[in-house]
């Protein structure tokens, strides 16, 4: 199936989403035809459009997003899993740019189930000539010129992303998602502060591991060479879904006990 498209206005080219990257996205998630997690995605998309001095829009409440994604998406289209990737961009209407009104564009990819691992394994690798920042701006969804050099990369070098280090050399996250390393009943993630992504659907995931005692839930500043120490390597990535890492380099993983997660974690919805 392609993707369905959405958008508030008649797209135009000048526009700032297009000329200047001057958007931010925040996924939202579909299942079993009913929104999973949307008050943590609007308040994150709320948090995002703060950080770029959006003009917020005082129709932007909860129920506005609940009732246009289950109009649009779930009964109009039919879409009973998915993810939603909402992008909302700033126009130049203003007299200053944190006046100008927003408008929005959204995308959304049927999936089995957002919450399932996808069923092949990734490759990944280290890219060691650029890096990602670690400042307020680095958590959110923005234009990053780093993510489209490092997916051209990939491609280039047959690897499915790239691990992308902070200016510590550090491992801050992937162009797509966040890293969790487990490693016997510890789960270690980047810290926000070392560049990683604010994620909603890895916060649901690591909150209900600690509230059942499924695993320690570590933040670290990780080294790079410590993505080599780890028994089961999990990519979450709230724009394209789960993964399990499979190769890095010369080292193989597993993922049967992520998977075991994931299965629990599922049945708390």
């Amino acid at each position: 199936m392609e993707n369905q498209y959405f958008t508030s206005d008649e797209l135009n080219v000048k526009n700032r989403a297009f000329l200047l990257g001057d958007a931010v996205k925040v996924s939202f998630f579909v299942r079993n035809a009913k929104l999973i997690m949307d008050e943590e995605c609007y308040f994150f998309l709320m948090a995002s459009m703060r950080k770029m001095r959006m003009n917020i829009p005082l129709t932007y409440t909860l129920e506005f997003f609940q009732s246009l994604f289950q109009k649009n998406v779930i009964e109009e289209k039919g879409i009973e899993n998915g993810i939603i990737n909402f992008q909302v961009f700033r126009n130049s209407d203003g007299i200053t740019l944190s006046k100008s009104s927003i408008s929005y564009f959204y995308e959304v990819i049927k999936l089995d189930d957002v919450l399932a691992v996808h069923q092949r394994s990734l490759e990944l690798d280290l890219i060691k000539e650029i890096n990602v920042n670690n400042n307020l701006l680095s958590n959110i969804r923005v234009h990053s010129p780093e993510n489209i050099y490092g997916g051209i990369y990939a491609q280039e070098n047959d690897l499915d992303d790239v691990i992308l280090l902070n200016p510590n050399k550090r491992i801050a996250r992937t162009t797509s998602g966040n890293l969790l390393f487990l490693d016997g009943d510890v789960i270690k993630i980047p810290k926000q502060t070392e560049g990683s992504y604010i994620s909603p659907l890895m916060e649901n995931f690591i909150t209900f591991l600690h509230k059942n005692n499924l695993a320690d839930i570590q933040e670290h500043e990780i080294i790079a060479f410590e993505s080599q120490k780890a028994e089961e390597i999990l990519l979450i990535s709230d724009e394209k879904g789960i993964f399990s890492v499979g190769k890095i380099r010369n080292k193989t993983f597993g993922n049967i006990r992520f998977l075991e997660l994931i299965e629990s974690w599922k049945g708390s919805f």
